[in-house]
């Protein structure tokens, strides 16, 4: 068998089973948490049992694989604190995205109830301009939820007319409309405090938003971001492994890396004498 070709099937071998079996058994190597991530821990920390937050899913199936589990660790750490959560979409498919976090996470947590410590109220279109109507009149935006029930049937929806009924709003994001959005019409508009998750790529965009007029209070950006949060709220779970997998891929690349190099000088060294 051909040399070269057996060296790279060894190669994709290893980086087969350097990303398989974090997936499959955990690891749990360390994870350092940066200053961004703790401030979103801290603003859900901050709020009271029985205050009301707004999710608004702003992505799509493309993105789920970093910012899906930066809304489970999100939704869990507010059900711990009993923080009740009124979910919408400015992205058809975070409709989708919420609906499957929630019965995931309904499994371990039977004593939320859906309209009085959860609502999802459903996708609408429009991005900045229908935020600017909900910071105004709220129930004009949203007379229903997703599955048509009146608002005015639910009990978390008690007495909430606009954006003054909400401790904060967190921001899934895969781009436009949303973080940004929240952040030209919640923040400055309606002084409301915005956090955001975004992609790895889309981070980048999105921190001049962080400045010392606190238009963004944190951002999660990236699988990285995710584990940061799993291991601040102390369950880890998706993001911890996918990260694990990574960085196992990475050592394997460079480790053979190294040994290339190594073999590269020895071979000079044999062509010299």
């Amino acid at each position: 068998m051909n040399k070269a070709l057996l060296t790279r099937r060894i190669i994709f071998t290893l980086m087969f089973l350097g990303v398989l079996l974090p997936l499959i058994f955990k690891i749990g190597l360390p994870v350092v948490t940066t200053e961004n991530v703790r401030n979103v821990h801290k603003l859900v920390e901050s709020a009271k049992p029985g205050d009301r937050v707004i999710f608004s899913f702003d992505f799509d199936p493309a993105s789920k694989p970093e910012l899906y589990p930066m809304v489970k660790s999100l939704m869990k750490h507010c059900f711990d604190k009993q923080i009740n959560i009124v979910a919408v979409a400015l992205w058809p498919m975070g409709v989708q995205m919420c609906d499957d976090a929630y019965k995931e996470l309904k499994v371990d947590y039977p004593q939320i109830e859906y309209g009085k410590n959860f609502a999802n109220l459903g996708y609408k279109t429009g991005g900045i301009v229908t935020l600017q109507k909900m910071g105004k009149d709220f129930r004009d935006i949203f007379p229903k939820d997703q599955e048509g029930t009146s608002i005015d049937e639910l009990e978390i929806m008690n007495g909430v007319t606009n954006f003054n009924a909400f401790s904060f709003a967190v921001s899934f994001s895969a781009g436009v409309p949303g973080i940004t959005d929240w952040v030209m019409v919640g923040h400055d508009e309606y002084k409301l405090r915005v956090a955001g998750c975004t992609t790895a790529v889309n981070a980048p965009t999105i921190m001049p938003y962080i400045n010392e007029q606190n238009q963004l209070i944190g951002l999660l950006g990236g699988l990285k971001a995710a584990a940061e949060y799993e291991k601040l709220i102390d369950t880890p779970g998706n993001a911890t492994q996918g990260m694990d997998a990574q960085s196992i891929a990475h050592l394997v690349i460079i480790a053979f890396i190294v040994i290339n190099n190594i073999n590269y000088w020895r071979n000079k060294k044999r062509e010299e004498k």
